[in-house]
């Protein structure tokens, strides 16, 4: 592979992408995680939820500004890398980013502030309201971009003049054939990742012997989440390969390393796909199984890859690869799920250390699965950057590769310092726990008087 601009424009670009993506994974199901944690406050008027939140929030504001100045990074690159493709696309992407930073970003920004500082400043009522509104425009943010990149996968309510796309129908644009099923998809993914981080907060907060009564809160509350939300994902995850079969089945062929046009195709577990022999090596396949999958028939018609232009087909490995890592990360989310609600049932949730320890190696787990998601659909997209129309080589900026190669090394530099950094000191809060005292504590005009908790086997009275 010749390191020219376009390959390291494509580089740099999923190394930005790729640090960036994982904050919105994870601070839009954060801010609903906040709201739902002060309501409940609200609600029962159990001091747990205040110190959850207070914990919590600490992670969601660091979170919050890494994600904010990736994604400032990553806008600027559609002019520096690709202002082709940012020309080209300006009078229909253009307004759709503006609507993400006028209903979105503006409405977070104005309350972020209150939820951050507000805290013994403004009414209980009035605080938890700014909570909702961040997290509303978390959501509205996700709505926006995601509507903006699935228009680059199914284009629909343009007409192109001169090789620039303008704007015919605005509803057909927003709301494009596979935006429904990839908002859903991302929205529950992103839930998920936050799931499995405060499940394994939780567990290692167990297997420690700290924070009982903050531990037990996470565990229940993120098991119950977990085990209904997984199998919505896998229902939402089929819905939405269904609506890429249809309008983009060289992708789907990829990601099965699909070469031959058949009807009943084996479902690849498992190979080593050679593009340059158009083959699979060390196949373990089950018959008949991906046109189940992907057509709900037994004998379905799968189209192959050899039935599409070497030019046309996208790079068949880090497809079909990353595809198997989040289809089988997510699996076992679902068995994660599973197991919790058996233990909760038979008395074991909170003292079972083999699944605490499960729940620590699964924290990872959802940042592993958007990225291999993300990684699915874009390569998958290529040789396109808007999809069967604009291809990615007429779409880069008129730079030298060598100015390409020194911004690469500079942002890896810089995005290994400051994410490092963020990194560890959300690290040092969760070491700390929710169950550490401020030095010196301010009234909490949450309060109310409450008999201290005790459970089976932990101390009486003991702060969690």
């Amino acid at each position: 592979m010749v390191l020219d601009a376009e390959i390291l424009s494509r580089i740099q670009f999923a190394f930005v992408v790729s640090f960036h993506i994982l904050f919105p994974a994870f601070t839009i199901g954060l801010a609903s995680w906040l709201a739902m944690c002060e309501g409940m406050h609200l609600f029962t008027g159990r001091d747990v939820f205040r110190r959850l939140y207070q914990f919590w929030v600490k992670i969601f504001a660091v979170s919050f500004g890494m994600g904010v100045v990736s994604g400032i990074v990553m806008s600027f690159q559609f002019g520096t890398n690709w202002s082709v493709f940012a020309e080209a696309t300006a009078p229909v992407l253009g307004p759709l980013f503006s609507y993400e930073v006028l209903t979105a970003f503006f409405l977070e920004a104005t309350f972020l502030g209150i939820m951050l500082f507000g805290w013994n400043k403004v009414g209980p009522k009035l605080h938890f309201f700014a909570t909702a509104m961040v997290a509303i425009g978390t959501m509205l943010s996700a709505f926006w971009i995601l509507s903006a990149n699935s228009w680059m996968h199914t284009p629909a309510g343009y007409e192109l003049r001169d090789g620039v796309f303008y704007p015919t129908d605005w509803w057909a644009i927003v709301f494009n054939p596979s935006f429904p099923y990839r908002l859903v998809h991302m929205v529950l993914a992103a839930y998920l990742t936050t799931a499995f981080v405060i499940l394994g907060v939780g567990a290692w907060y167990r297997l420690k012997g700290t924070a009982h009564e903050a531990s037990r809160v996470m565990l229940t509350m993120g098991v119950a989440f977990v085990s209904i939300v997984t199998p919505l994902q896998i229902v939402a995850g089929d819905f939405h390969g269904l609506k890429t079969l249809e309008y983009q089945p060289a992708k789907i062929a990829a990601m099965e390393a699909h070469w031959d046009t058949e009807e009943g195709a084996a479902l690849a577990l498992f190979a080593w796909p050679d593009a340059e022999n158009e083959t699979n090596h060390y196949e373990i396949a089950v018959p008949n199984l991906a046109s189940l999958i992907l057509t709900h028939e037994w004998n379905g018609k799968l189209v192959g890859l050899k039935d599409f232009p070497p030019s046309e087909r996208p790079p068949v490995a880090p497809i079909f690869f990353s595809f198997r890592i989040m289809v089988g990360l997510g699996l076992l989310m679902l068995l994660a799920g599973m197991l919790g609600l058996w233990l909760a049932f038979r008395g074991r949730l909170f003292d079972s250390r083999a699944y605490h320890r499960y729940l620590v190696a699964m924290i990872p787990s959802g940042f592993i699965a958007v990225l291999a998601g993300w990684i699915t659909t874009e390569i998958g997209r290529q040789p396109y950057t808007v999809y069967g129309l604009l291809r990615t080589s007429d779409s880069l900026s008129p730079v030298g590769a060598p100015s390409v190669l020194a911004t690469l090394i500079t942002f890896v530099i810089v995005y290994g310092i400051v994410f490092g950094a963020g990194l560890y000191y959300i690290v040092r809060v969760v070491r700390t726990g929710p169950e550490k005292a401020p030095a010196h504590p301010v009234p909490d005009p949450y309060a109310t008087p409450a008999r201290p908790l005790s459970y089976p086997n932990e101390p009486v009275g003991e702060k969690s």
